[in-house]
């Protein structure tokens, strides 16, 4: 059914219900806000529910930063299982443990909020509303770690609502209305699209870009894009795949689909993961498209690279590594981009065994590996190839990632086997070229 027909349907009976509902006046505020929410979770009627979830959004919208937080934090304080409810429940359960019990518990330990998102759901737009109330809850998560909890919830809901099934894969190319076009600008974060002329060139017969869409978003908002180059081997460069003079190739004739740019339209749906579904959707549908493609793999960014340098370099440990990044960081606060290429030179192996360690022994508190996007292409089963030097000499390139570039590869046979090895024993399976940078 059409999207906006439908908004219209639930727009109306939106109206329907305001008329069964006394509308209240005076200044938004969150009291205001958190009476329309109990009056929410004990509505029954549909009309009526549908109306008083719209002006849940419509008076949240309405207040500022401090009254938006009030809010969120009574979700948390007021919204949270009863712990003598849950205890009652769970003795209860011990003492018979039958399907019943077990259900009595389940509601005990369900904190209300969820009912009360869900129920928010029912607005027309509800989907997007709450996706753009969860970019309000993280900016307040980062210094009020109590609504950790509540942003639990969100993302719990979200990952449900936005799993594979609901997802809709569809290629973007020029042909695609300009108003997305925009957007693929606008939230290309990992190699800025500078013009038309640049973005025409990323959706030339050599290149492909993917974005996945979800039916409650509608089909102007795209969840997350992926852009690919068609290519002979493997990439080691991403200035020459966006190169504008570089000729237009055949992609019936080449072997390699480099991804290259991944990007998250949606900061509401941060941490839900799109991504590797993204991925392997597009694999899938390159090797139907395109038989002679053979490989597929990514040129990925190091963020974080340059930082970690340092931080080793001022570590108290006094080991080689700790030696090399002490020697590399006086070459990297030498280094200008394009200046002296015999210092670029002495840099490159130094700079890559750092890498390799960094990508394949450094972890975080919790045991897993520190670099994010080594996280991300590693969980989904891919393997750490090859690393790249001077991959990406822009200052963004160097500033984060010295230079350096990274191909992870997905190699079909193997990406389950990966997969399971990275998520169960934190194994990170590399080449032969980069376990010799380990040495």
């Amino acid at each position: 059914m059409n999207q906006h027909l439908v908004q219209s349907v639930f727009g109306s009976i939106a109206k329907a219900g305001l008329d069964l509902l006394e509308r209240r006046t005076g200044k938004p505020s969150t009291a205001k806000l958190v009476s329309l929410c109990k009056d929410l979770l004990s509505e029954k009627g549909e009309a009526s529910g549908i109306a008083l979830a719209l002006e849940v959004h419509e008076t949240y919208q309405a207040l500022n930063d401090d009254g938006k937080l009030a809010f969120f934090t009574f979700l948390e304080e007021h919204m949270s299982p009863d712990p003598e409810n849950v205890q009652s429940a769970l003795d209860q359960y011990k003492l018979t443990p039958d399907s019943k019990n077990l259900e009595a518990l389940i509601l005990a330990a369900e904190p209300s909020r969820l009912e009360l998102i869900r129920r928010m759901n029912m607005s027309p737009r509800g989907v997007h509303a709450l996706v753009s109330m969860r970019i309000d809850l993280l900016r307040f998560v980062r210094e009020h770690k109590n609504l950790v909890i509540v942003d639990n919830d969100f993302r719990n809901l979200f990952a449900s609502w936005f799993n594979r099934g609901f997802l809709n894969l569809r290629r973007i190319d020029w042909k695609t209305p300009a108003h997305i076009l925009e957007k693929l600008i606008a939230y290309e974060s990992v190699h800025a699209i500078t013009n038309w002329d640049d973005l025409r060139r990323r959706l030339a017969q050599d290149r492909r870009c993917y974005a996945f869409y979800h039916p409650a978003l509608g089909e102007d908002e795209p969840l997350i894009f992926v852009e690919v180059a068609l290519v002979d081997d493997l990439a080691d460069n991403v200035q020459a795949l966006l190169n504008l003079e570089d000729n237009i190739g055949d992609p019936q004739k080449v072997n390699t689909a480099i991804f290259y740019s991944i990007n998250n339209c949606q900061p509401g749906l941060k941490g839900i993961s799109l991504g590797n579904f993204l991925i392997k959707q597009v694999v899938a549908d390159l090797k139907s498209e395109l038989p002679n493609l053979k490989k597929f793999s990514t040129l990925s960014p190091v963020p974080g690279f340059v930082k970690w340098i340092r931080d080793t370099a001022y570590s108290h440990k006094d080991t080689p590594l700790r030696l090399m990044a002490i020697q590399t960081c006086e070459q990297l606060d030498q280094y200008k981009q394009g200046e002296s290429t015999s210092l670029q030179k002495e840099m490159e192996i130094p700079l890559k065994k750092l890498c390799a360690n960094y990508l394949v022994l450094t972890k975080s508190e919790s045991g897993q590996v520190l670099n994010p996007v080594a996280r991300f292409h590693l969980g989904n089963g891919a393997i750490l190839e090859r690393i790249n030097w001077l991959g990406d000499t822009s200052v963004k390139g160097v500033t984060e990632s010295a230079g350096l570039m990274v191909n992870y590869l997905y190699d079909i046979r193997y990406i389950e086997t990966n997969h399971e090895a990275f998520v169960k024993k934190g194994e990170v399976i590399c080449s032969t070229q980069v376990k010799s940078l380990l040495k």
